[in-house]
Formats: C-alpha cells, sequence, structure tokens
C-alpha cells in the first residue's frame, strides 16, 4: 500500500507533521507532495481545478499497489473531492483527513461539504477540540452524511494547526492505515 499526503495552504511537503506520519508508517511507501504554487514559490494556492489534478497526477503513479491519500487542511480537502468526483472518483483505500477546513473561520455558513456525501472509502479525521474551521460537533454532523465508515479522533484544546502534536497525528494515522489491512 502506498500514502500520499498534501500540506495545508500555507506549508509545504516538509510540514513536520507529513514528516512525522511518514516516519510513523514506514516502511510504507510515502510520497510527501506539494502543490505547483507551492513549487513555484508563490503563497497564495492555485485554483481548485489545478490543486485537484495535481493530487490526480501524484496518485495515478501509486495506485496500482492500494493508495490511501489526504494531508492536512486544503490539502485533505482537496484529495476527499478528487475520491467524491461524482464523474470520474479516485479509487483510493481510504483518506487521511487531517484539521479538515469544514468551512472558513468566522464563516460557519461557507461550508465546504456538498461532496462529502459521495465519499464511500474510510476516512480518518484528526481534528482539534478548538479549530476554528469547524468544531467538533460541526464535523460530526457533516461527516455523518459520509457513506463509507469515518473515524475522528480529536486532540482536545488543539486549535487548527494542531502545533506539539506530531506524535499523536502520527501514531493515530499508522494505527488507524494498520487497521485498514
Amino acid at each position: 500500500m502506498n500514502l500520499l499526503l498534501f500540506p495545508g495552504a500555507g506549508s509545504s511537503r516538509t510540514h513536520s507533521s507529513l514528516l512525522a506520519i511518514e516516519a510513523a508508517v514506514a516502511p510504507m511507501r510515502v510520497t510527501r507532495a506539494d502543490f505547483p504554487y507551492r513549487k513555484a514559490g508563490r503563497k497564495a494556492p492555485d485554483r481548485p481545478p489545478v490543486l485537484l489534478q495535481t493530487v490526480r497526477d501524484e496518485a495515478a503513479p501509486l495506485l496500482a499497489g492500494g493508495l490511501v491519500l489526504g494531508g492536512r487542511s486544503m490539502g485533505g480537502r482537496m484529495c476527499s473531492m478528487v475520491v467524491a468526483d461524482a464523474d470520474d472518483p479516485l479509487p483510493a483505500r481510504g483518506l487521511v483527513l487531517i484539521s479538515y477546513p469544514l468551512h472558513p473561520p468566522g464563516k460557519p455558513d461557507s461550508l465546504r461539504v456538498e461532496h462529502l456525501p459521495r465519499i464511500t472509502v474510510p476516512c480518518l479525521f484528526i481534528h482539534g477540540t478548538r479549530d476554528a474551521f469547524g468544531t467538533p460537533e460541526q464535523l460530526q454532523h457533516w461527516t455523518a452524511t459520509i457513506p463509507g465508515k469515518v473515524t475522528h479522533h480529536w486532540i482536545e484544546g488543539r486549535a487548527h494547526d494542531l502545533k506539539g502534536c506530531d506524535a499523536v497525528i502520527a501514531s493515530t494515522v499508522a494505527g488507524w492505515i494498520s487497521a485498514l489491512g
């Protein structure tokens, strides 16, 4: 099995959580990928079609061995959208979604949930209980629309960045992937 991970909008493939996950799941093959804007040295994310195509391009050579994909915040969201694509869903074995950005901070009515009911693979959501991008109650409400198996792991008192929680994140991901079989 292969693991493909993407960073959040403000970070890169060298984010400490992604590195910790890679170490925790060894010797599994892990690819930590950057989006084009990051590779070009820009700070503003590319438009969604570019981000989604990047996920597809990075995933393509990894599918044959079985693929779990995901990442932090925007990176995980893009992966979930590709897996849930109504016309051409990416055939992943599971999704790892760390600090899923349910809505922009302070804008709970601007939800990013329309694709969730089309996700049929097992999902792991790792989320801080003080995340401004979605409360635990909001996340549980919307992830209940996912027909696939959903696992939540809450990190008490932590915000969206989950700073200082790399070891917990990595061991949680490693255990969940191991249980996927």
